[in-house]
């Protein structure tokens, strides 16, 4: 099975650039998207030609904002929005799959903002969806993946000295929420299998960030750890474009 995370920066404006082309050729069972910037209803007349898959899509109070989708191939059991608090549910960034083996759960995170104003709320957020997570793990082994909006380590974004406690998405308060993530037993895919690896999955759209490779890894797929067994490989995909961000994937055995 195989499974990708795409940001894809507003669902209607990306369907009119190579999207579809560059997703079919992926060829995986499930696409998870976010920042779809769109309603429920406009976010499956943009995906139409997703002949013979499942769709499922969350949106924010707040129009042309925010706002989570799946496409998968494999019908779920079950489908839950949200994480039942009411105080991170207006802005349509969850959507739970039960399968036979996982939950699978497709997650927009907050930005703190660019003058920091929801960094408190960031952290409040971090709290509440990793005791979300760790009730489904109760359950069954979790995948969750999707644009977390933090960059972990110095290894995931080119500049961390400049932008170490300046910027949104390397601030210390962010870094501890990724660090309770992954402190909980929700192992970071792609580092895990690539200890090593520079490779960065957003990119500003300033200053020719992205023909300069001066990014940011921001976008993950966590699994359980009883789930790595599971993993035959986790990847990014900074060759496709059409947004500011780039897919991630992760294959299972």
């Amino acid at each position: 099975m195989k499974i990708i995370s795409f940001n894809v920066n507003g669902i209607r404006a990306i369907i009119k650039k190579d999207f579809y082309r560059d997703m079919m050729a992926i060829d995986a069972d499930i696409y998870c998207f976010q920042e779809t910037k769109a309603t429920v209803d406009q976010v499956y007349a943009a995906l139409d030609d997703f002949k013979g898959y499942h769709m499922y899509a969350n949106e924010a109070d707040k129009k042309g904002y925010s706002g989570t989708a799946i496409v998968t191939k494999v019908q779920p059991r079950q489908v839950t929005f949200d994480m039942g608090v009411e105080e991170h549910d207006r802005e349509g960034r969850v959507i739970c799959l039960e399968f036979a083996d996982f939950f699978l759960v497709n997650v927009y995170v907050p930005n703190s903002g660019s003058d920091l104003k929801r960094l408190k709320y960031r952290q409040s957020w971090d709290k509440d969806f990793l005791k979300y997570l760790k009730g489904l793990e109760e359950k069954k082994s979790v995948i969750v993946c999707g644009d977390f909006n933090v960059a972990h380590k110095e290894i995931d974004l080119a500049r961390p000295k400049p932008n170490y406690n300046k910027s949104a998405g390397f601030m210390q308060e962010e870094i501890d929420g990724m660090d309770a993530y992954t402190g909980n037993g929700l192992i970071d895919t792609f580092r895990l299998l690539h200890p090593e690896e520079v490779k960065y999955s957003w990119w500003s759209y300033r200053a020719g960030a992205r023909p300069r490779n001066i990014g940011w890894r921001i976008d993950y797929f966590l699994v359980s750890k009883d789930f790595t067994s599971k993993l035959k490989d986790a990847f990014i995909m900074n060759d496709i474009m059409g947004s500011d961000h780039c897919p991630v994937g992760i294959e299972l055995k």
